[in-house]
């Protein structure tokens, strides 16, 4: 493509999106935040259209599409809903680690019904002592024949309890990222079990629980890959899943500026519309600029990862640092636009302030992305 273009193929695709979007995600966005309503069959409805699979291989059922193809979907989806969006994204991770790690026989069997939606997957890389330092998690998995036994617990997992499918970062040998192992837990396993749904700011239309392992048996066929790649698949996932949570905070964040444009319009203050005040003009003008600068950030990381250029995860996590806080600037300012109405839930902008918020702490915090640009920075200067 044209760096500064997309292609026909690439605006039919964001447009099928953006229409489901509007005609599934958003006339129910509001009532499914406020009665925690996590939609399943209208995320199968999705997949249906190819979103359940986006970059996976078309032989197990996938889409087939690049990373820029997955950045678009995400946009569009969460002009409709960032919180069903950001689900969506965590999906599609988890079924490219499988892809792209798993042995066939493992691809075979878990993915076709993960393309689908028929079955839902969860990461399951963070716990309780172990956020930003991921390289520190105990959850362990002890090889006892031809099983792990895990013992352990995950935190702020979004689907957990509702999810079929757990990719799990264990520790199968020594202390440091190079002890890591990934294992597919899956549904009912016997010692599997969940914590309360969390009370959470927003992104309520998705449980989010601890999972919690007690002596939990997986065989040993479900590791990904060898022992020790773990960590290395953990950060892989995380490329991607940091330009589709960028995506998506871009997304909510021009439906919040278009909200807000269209609410300037019709607003009227001292005998104008507000629109006509030159502050206010000026105001939507930076808000404008500065998403469509993360945009364009965004498509250039998204290259990058589909050609596996060596500064790809430098530009991944550049990528998700500006589009996250954008994002969440823009959505609080379309806030401020609508002065007290924008406080009000019936208006639709204080959920997508709350639901974007998170956006800056999850995938790696945006301090955790400011370390991995400087360590490619230092590490460069250094002739590494």
């Amino acid at each position: 493509m044209n760096a500064f273009a997309l292609t026909e193929d690439q605006i039919a695709i964001r447009d099928m999106a953006q229409e489901f979007a509007a005609e599934t995600l958003a006339p129910h966005a509001m009532r499914w935040d406020e009665e925690k309503h996590f939609p399943v069959e209208e995320m199968r409805a999705a997949a249906a259209l190819g979103m359940g699979g986006i970059y996976i291989q078309d032989d197990v059922g996938g889409s087939g599409l690049t990373r820029l193809d997955a950045a678009l979907i995400f946009e569009a989806l969460s002009t409709g809903c960032p919180t069903v969006a950001a689900y969506i994204s965590i999906h599609n991770m988890c079924a490219w680690m499988i892809d792209r790690y798993g042995s066939d026989e493992q691809r075979r069997r878990l993915l076709p019904k993960l393309c689908t939606m028929e079955h839902l997957a969860s990461y399951c890389l963070t716990e309780p002592g172990a956020g930003s330092d991921a390289a520190a998690l105990k959850t362990k998995a002890a090889l006892d024949g031809d099983h792990y036994v895990l013992d352990g617990q995950k935190q702020f997992i979004s689907g957990a309890g509702v999810s079929d499918i757990y990719v799990v970062m264990a520790r199968t040998g020594e202390a440091g990222p190079g002890g890591i192992s990934t294992i597919v837990v899956e549904k009912d396993t016997p010692g599997l079990s969940f914590g309360a749904n969390e009370k959470k700011m927003g992104w309520n239309a998705q449980p989010t629980r601890a999972v919690i392992f007690e002596n939990c048996r997986v065989p040993v066929a479900n590791r990904l890959g060898p022992e020790g790649i773990g960590f290395k698949i953990a950060m892989a996932g995380l490329d991607g899943g940091r330009l589709n949570i960028g995506a998506c905070s871009i997304g909510g964040a021009q439906g919040a500026l278009d909200k807000a444009i269209a609410y300037a319009k019709e607003r009227k203050a001292f005998g104008s519309a507000i629109a006509d005040f030159q502050a206010l003009q000026f105001k939507l003008a930076d808000m404008a600029t500065e998403l469509e600068a993360a945009r364009t950030l965004l498509w250039r990381a998204a290259a990058a990862l589909d050609a596996k250029t060596p500064d790809a995860t430098k530009l991944c996590a550049m990528a998700k640092r500006i589009a996250t806080d954008t994002g969440f600037e823009v959505a609080n300012d379309a806030l401020q636009i609508h002065g007290g109405y924008g406080y009000l839930a019936d208006y639709g902008i204080e959920k997508i302030v709350r639901d974007l918020r998170v956006h800056q702490i999850l995938e790696g915090t945006n301090e955790v992305m400011r370390m991995i640009v400087a360590r490619g920075l230092v590490g460069r200067a250094k002739g590494n």
